[in-house]
C-alpha cells in the first residue's frame, strides 16, 4: 500500500437509494422492511472490501443527510420543495442502514442541519490540505464542482505537497476526472457552479433561469467565463428570448449560485485519522447479519470470502490492464432455490374477504404480479374476465370477475361482484407504494382502465427487460423470442399451460369465461406466478449486463405513454376510404384487363406460378430461376428487373400488386378497424417487435403507408381530427444522417447540419464536385445506402450502375469521408468480439450470426451491425420525446394537445386548432432536447413541424 494517505467519502444516499431500487421488498425476521438494508450492505462490503485491496485507499467514511433542513432553506424558501417523501417502507431502513455502516466498523458521518454535500466537501478541502488524496464515490453533479481541486498555498504546517479530490461512479465502475467534467458539462469544475446556477435544478428545486438548459448554459459560462460576465453579456445581445430570460433572471441566477455553492468549512465531528480502513472485522458484522437473517452473507463472511459482488475496478492502473477481460462475471449472490411451479397450490378467489386477503399482502409486500384474463386479444373490445395475482413462487391466485356460459341459463360459478371487486382491487393496483409487474403489462394496464377505470402504476414488464438484454440473441436452442412461454422455459426451465391447453382449438374451442374455475386458476394464477419468477432473474441481470440504463431511461417510461396512444386511437374518414376502395377496385380491374392482353391469355395474376410460367414460359424473358419448388421466382426485385429491361407487363404487375396490398391493408381493413364504440382506429405498438429497438404497429399496421406516392398520400388524407381540431405532424429530419455524423464524427456532414445546409448537396459537391438534380439524387441515394453496408452490386442496383462503377463510389465516399469507413470498421470488429452492437444509450442488438461460415448469414449481420446503432439510437431518441411530451406540453398548459401516432420519426398529434401556435415550440423543443442530459449530440436535431385538417395535410 502506498505511503500516502488516501480519503473515500462515500455519499450514502445515493447508495441507499440504488439499493431500494435495486432488489425485490425483503423483510427480516421480525417483519421490518430490509430491502434496501440487504442492497446497502452488499455494496457497501464490495466497496469496503475492494478498496481495502487495492492499491492507495487508506481511509473510508459514509456521508450522510440527518435532516431535510439546511442554510439554503433560509437563503430559499422552496428549496427541495417539490422532493417526494420516501416511500414508506424506506423510512424504517434509515436507521437500520445506519447501524449497517457502524457494523463494517466504518463511520457514519451526519450532522443536523448541515447537508451530506457540504460535509463531503469540508472533509474533502481538509484532506487535501494534510497532503491526502481524495475520492467521492459518487456520481453527484453538485459534488463535481470539487474534482481537480488540490491543496495548493493552503496546507498545514509541514505539509510540503497538497493532496487532489477526484470522483467514483461505481455504478460505471469508471473514475471521474476534470477532463470528464469538461467533456460532460462544456466546462471546468470551477465554473460548473456557474452553469448549474443558470440551468437550475428540479430535483432540488433551484430555480436558475427558465428555458435556459444545459447546452446554453455551458455555452455561456465557457463564452462569458463567469456567471456575472454571462448575466452582464445580455444588455449588448440583439434581441432574443435569451436576452430577455438573462435580464429578467438575474436574481434568480445569482441566488441559484449560492445555492448550488458547497459549503467547505463546515466543523468536523470525527477526525481524519478515525477513518482509518483496516478491513473487515468478523465482528460486529457477523452479528449484524445473524440479527437481519441475511445468512447467504453470513456464510460469506464464515467462509471468509470477499465482497458478495464481482471486484470493482478501482484502482486506475489495474484497470487498463484488465481490458475485455473485465466483463462482468454476473452477482454471485444466489437467487433463491424456488419449488417448481406447482398449480394446485393456487387460490380460487371467490369471496371478498378472500380478495381483500391478498390485496393487503401485496399492500404489505409491495411488488405484486399481475396478469388480466379477457374474452378477446383486442385490448379495445375485449371484456374483463378475471385477474391473477402473484406474491412469490406458488403463492398466487385466480380472482374471476366473468365467468359463465354465453346462454342466459347457464349456471354461473361462484364469483365476487364485479364492482366490489374493482372496488378493493383499485387502491392497491393505483398505490404508488405497490409495484406492479406484468408480461406485456401494456395490454393490462389498458384492459383495467377500459373495464375498471383503474390507472395501473408504477409498472415493470419482464417482456421489455428480456428484449433490452437479450433481443436478437437465441439462448439454449431456445430462441430469441420473449413471450412468457419461451421465456419461462429458458430462464425457469418450466413449460407453461398454453390458451389451447384450457380452451381448445378450432370449432371446439371455447372462450375463457366458459373455462371451468379449477382449469382457469391453474391457467392463469401460473401467469402470474411465472411472471414474478421472471421478474427476480431478468431485474438481478439488468446491472450486470449494462441494461438498466436503457431500460430506466428509455423504455420503461414509455409503456403508460404507449398505452395511452392506443386508447386515444386516430379518427380515419371511413366514407372516403370506400370511396377510395372503389377507385382501387376499379383501377386493378383495367390492370388485370391490361396484363391479360399483354400475356395474349387470362390467368390468376396473384397466383407466382401461373405468373412465372407467363412471364418466363409463354412470353420468353430471360433470367427466370426456378427455386426448390420448382416454380420461378416473381417477387419485386425480379419484376423491378424486367421492367427495367423493357416489359411491360412487369410495370403492370408490380402496379397492380400495390394497388390490391393498399385496398386490402389499408382502405378495407381500416374501415373494418373503426372501433364502433369510439369511432376510431386503434393500433397496437410493440415495444419488443423491432430488432433495433423501433416500435412496430399493428392490427392495423400504419407504419407501412407509402409516403411518397400519391396513391399513399390519398390514404393519408382519411385520417381526420374531430370537429374544431387539426392534426400536427413533428419529424425529425434527417436524423439517422445526423446521427451518423455524431457517431462517426464527420467534419463535412457536422459543419453542414450545424450550418443548415441541404445534406445531399453537400455530399454531391464532396464525391462529384458539383451539384445538380442528378448528382444531388445520387449522393442521396448513396448517403443512406452506406450506412446499411450495402454492396456493390446493392448499390449498383440502386444507382443502375455496374458493380465496378459502384465500388469506386464507394471508395470515393469513404475517401472523402474517412469517419464513416472507420466507424463501419470499428463496428464490425466490436460485434465480432462482443456479439452485439450499442446505441449512445446503451441498448444492445445481439448478433449470433455475425461470425458465421455461410457468407449469406454473415453479410446480413453485418448490415444490420452497422446500421443498429445508428437506427436504434434514432429509435431511442424519439422514445425519450415521448416519454417527455405529456409531461411537458401539461406544463405549458396545454392539456388538450394528445399525442396519437409514432411512426419511425414522426410524431402525430390532435389539437385544437388554437393550440397549434403554443404546442409546435413545446413539441420541437422536446424533440431537439430529448437526448440530453445522457447524451450530448455535436450535430443539431432538426424537427419539421405542420399542420392540417388530415395527416397528409400535416406535411
Amino acid at each position: 500500500m502506498s505511503d500516502k494517505q488516501h480519503l473515500y467519502l462515500v455519499d450514502g444516499s445515493a447508495y441507499i437509494f440504488r439499493a431500494y431500487h435495486r432488489l425485490p421488498p425483503l423483510t427480516n425476521p421480525e417483519g421490518t422492511p430490509v430491502g434496501a438494508v440487504y442492497g446497502y450492505t452488499t455494496m457497501l462490503w464490495k466497496l469496503a472490501d475492494d478498496l481495502d485491496k487495492a492499491d492507495g485507499p487508506t481511509h473510508l467514511a459514509v456521508v450522510l443527510d440527518k435532516s431535510s433542513h439546511s442554510f439554503r432553506n433560509e437563503l430559499y424558501a422552496d428549496y427541495k420543495a417539490h422532493r417526494p417523501d420516501p416511500p414508506e417502507d424506506l423510512v424504517p431502513q434509515f436507521p437500520l442502514i445506519r447501524d449497517a455502516t457502524r457494523a463494517f466498523s466504518l463511520p457514519v458521518i451526519e450532522e443536523p442541519d448541515v447537508e451530506a454535500d457540504d460535509m463531503i466537501a469540508s472533509y474533502a478541502k481538509a484532506a487535501i490540505r494534510k497532503g491526502w488524496d481524495v475520492t467521492i464515490v459518487s456520481s453527484d453533479k453538485d459534488l463535481m464542482q470539487l474534482i481537480g481541486q488540490c491543496g495548493e498555498g493552503d496546507l498545514e504546517p509541514g505539509v510540503t505537497t497538497g493532496g487532489c479530490i477526484d470522483m467514483l461512479d461505481t455504478m460505471k465502475d469508471a473514475r471521474i476526472g476534470r477532463e470528464d467534467v469538461v467533456a460532460k458539462f462544456g466546462v471546468p469544475p470551477e465554473q460548473l457552479g456557474d452553469v448549474l446556477a443558470l440551468m437550475g435544478d428540479s430535483v432540488d428545486n433551484i430555480p436558475g433561469i427558465y428555458g435556459i438548459g444545459p447546452k446554453t448554459a455551458s455555452k455561456l459560462i465557457a463564452d462569458n467565463g463567469s456567471l456575472a460576465a454571462a448575466l452582464d453579456s445580455a444588455a449588448d445581445m440583439k434581441a432574443s428570448k435569451l436576452k430577455e430570460r438573462l435580464l429578467e433572471g438575474r436574481e434568480m441566477a445569482e441566488l441559484s449560485r449560492v445555492l448550488v455553492e458547497l459549503k467547505c468549512d463546515c466543523p468536523l465531528p470525527v477526525a481524519l485519522e478515525d477513518m482509518k480502513l483496516d478491513g473487515i472485522p468478523p465482528e460486529p458484522l457477523a452479528a449484524f447479519l445473524e440479527t437481519h437473517g441475511f445468512h447467504s452473507l453470513l456464510k460469506r463472511l464464515g467462509a471468509g470470502a470477499g465482497s458478495p459482488d464481482r471486484p470493482t475496478n478501482l484502482n486506475p492502473a489495474k484497470q487498463s490492464q484488465q481490458g475485455a477481460a473485465a466483463a462482468p462475471a454476473g452477482n454471485a449472490q444466489p437467487l433463491p432455490e424456488w419449488p417448481a411451479v406447482d398449480r394446485e397450490a393456487y387460490e380460487c378467489v371467490q369471496t371478498l374477504e378472500r380478495l381483500e386477503h391478498w390485496t393487503a399482502r401485496a399492500q404489505a409486500a409491495h411488488m405484486i404480479a399481475i396478469d388480466t384474463e379477457t374474452s378477446s386479444l383486442d385490448p379495445m373490445r375485449a371484456e374483463l374476465t378475471g385477474i391473477s395475482l402473484a406474491l412469490g413462487p406458488n403463492d398466487a391466485c385466480y380472482v374471476p370477475l366473468g365467468h359463465g356460459g354465453s346462454d342466459m341459463f347457464a349456471e354461473r360459478p361462484q364469483q365476487v361482484d364485479r364492482a366490489a371487486a374493482i372496488a378493493v382491487l383499485k387502491p392497491m393496483l393505483e398505490s404508488d407504494a405497490v409495484l406492479k409487474v406484468g408480461q406485456n403489462i401494456k395490454y393490462d394496464i389498458t384492459i383495467l382502465s377500459r373495464c375498471a377505470g383503474i390507472v395501473v402504476a408504477p409498472v415493470e414488464d419482464t417482456m421489455i427487460m428480456s428484449f433490452d438484454l437479450d433481443a436478437g440473441r437465441s439462448l439454449d436452442g431456445i430462441g430469441g423470442g420473449h413471450g412468457m412461454d419461451e421465456l419461462a422455459q429458458r430462464h425457469l426451465g418450466h413449460t407453461t399451460l398454453t390458451f389451447k391447453d384450457v380452451c381448445g382449438t378450432g370449432k371446439k374451442a371455447i372462450p375463457f369465461g366458459e373455462v371451468p374455475l379449477d382449469k382457469a386458476t391453474q391457467y392463469a394464477a401460473e401467469d402470474a406466478d411465472v411472471t414474478w419468477r421472471l421478474y427476480q432473474v431478468l431485474k438481478r441481470r439488468l446491472p450486470e449486463e449494462g441494461a438498466t440504463r436503457v431500460y430506466e431511461r428509455v423504455d420503461r417510461p414509455l409503456i403508460p405513454v404507449v398505452a395511452g396512444m392506443e386508447r386515444e386511437g386516430i379518427k380515419v374518414d371511413k366514407a372516403a376510404l370506400a370511396k377510395l376502395s372503389e377507385t382501387f377496385a376499379e383501377t386493378t380491374a383495367g390492370l388485370e384487363t391490361e396484363i391479360h392482353e399483354l400475356a395474349g391469355e387470362p390467368f390468376t395474376i396473384g397466383s407466382p406460378k401461373q405468373l412465372g410460367d407467363v412471364l418466363f414460359d409463354k412470353l420468353g424473358h430471360k433470367g427466370g430461376k426456378k427455386g426448390k419448388s420448382g416454380q420461378y421466382s416473381t417477387d419485386q426485385s425480379v419484376l423491378e428487373r424486367l421492367a427495367g429491361e423493357g416489359a411491360p407487363i412487369a410495370n403492370k404487375v408490380l402496379e397492380w400488386r400495390q394497388l390490391t396490398k393498399l385496398r386490402s391493408t389499408y382502405t378495407e381493413a381500416l374501415q373494418a378497424a373503426i372501433n364502433p364504440e369510439t369511432g376510431r382506429v386503434h393500433t397496437s405498438y410493440s415495444l419488443v417487435g423491432a430488432q433495433t429497438g423501433r416500435l412496430s404497429s399493428t392490427d392495423p399496421n400504419l407504419q407501412n403507408i407509402p409516403i411518397r406516392t400519391e396513391i399513399g398520400r390519398e390514404i393519408r388524407k382519411a385520417f381526420v381530427p374531430e370537429d374544431g381540431n387539426v392534426l400536427l405532424a413533428a419529424d425529425y429530419s434527417q436524423i439517422e444522417l445526423r446521427l451518423a455524423a455524431h457517431m462517426a464524427d464527420v467534419p463535412q456532414l457536422k459543419e453542414a447540419f450545424a450550418s443548415g445546409e441541404d445534406i445531399h448537396s453537400r455530399t454531391a459537391q464532396e464525391m462529384f464536385g458539383t451539384v445538380d438534380r442528378d448528382t444531388r439524387a445520387r449522393a442521396k441515394t448513396v448517403n443512406f445506402a452506406i450506412l446499411y453496408g450495402i454492396s456493390r452490386w446493392g448499390l449498383g442496383g440502386r444507382l443502375g450502375i455496374e458493380a465496378d462503377e459502384a465500388q469506386d463510389i464507394i471508395d470515393t465516399y469513404f475517401q472523402r469521408f474517412p469517419g464513416i469507413r472507420n466507424y463501419i470498421h470499428e463496428t464490425l470488429e466490436s460485434v465480432r468480439a462482443k456479439g452485439y452492437s450499442e446505441t449512445l444509450f446503451g441498448r444492445k442488438t445481439w448478433f449470433p450470426r455475425i461470425n458465421s461460415k455461410q457468407q449469406n448469414e454473415r453479410q446480413g449481420s453485418e448490415r444490420a451491425a452497422i446500421n443498429a446503432p445508428i437506427q436504434g439510437t434514432s429509435a431511442d431518441i424519439i422514445k425519450r420525446a415521448m416519454a417527455r411530451m405529456t409531461p411537458a406540453l401539461l406544463e405549458a398548459g396545454l392539456p388538450d394537445v394528445r399525442m396519437l401516432l409514432q411512426v419511425h420519426d414522426e410524431l402525430v398529434f390532435e389539437l385544437p386548432e388554437g393550440d397549434v401556435e403554443a404546442a409546435s415550440p413545446v413539441i420541437a423543443r422536446v424533440m431537439a432536447e430529448a437526448a440530453l442530459p445522457a447524451v450530448e449530440l455535436t450535430v443539431p436535431l432538426g424537427i419539421e413541424i405542420g399542420h392540417g385538417p388530415s395527416w397528409d395535410d400535416a406535411h
